[in-house]
């Protein structure tokens, strides 16, 4: 009888409890992604295929053209950079 009681309070304790209130929220969190955009392709720097001894003016001639060189590789790069960014 004793036991008969017992499981009948743990059947009526457990209709006296609530029910957990369950809340769906929205959460936007970044996922990484690989990058697909193409590396371009590094162009052969005036400064590089300069002989020994080469006189002031060439290389003078060359470093300059370099630099502009550089600065459109370097624009290439950040575009695809900045690809890769969004």
């Amino acid at each position: 009888m004793r036991a008969l009681i017992l499981i009948l309070f743990a059947l009526l304790t457990g209709c006296a409890t609530q029910e957990p209130r369950i809340e769906v929220r929205t959460v936007n969190v970044a996922v990484p992604v690989s990058c697909q955009e193409p590396v371009p392709e590094r162009p052969a720097m005036p400064t590089e295929s300069l002989k020994p001894g080469v006189m002031l003016d060439g290389f003078a001639a060359s470093a300059m053209a370099e630099i502009e060189l550089r600065e459109g590789y370097e624009g290439q790069l950040r575009t695809a950079l900045d690809n890769c960014r969004r």
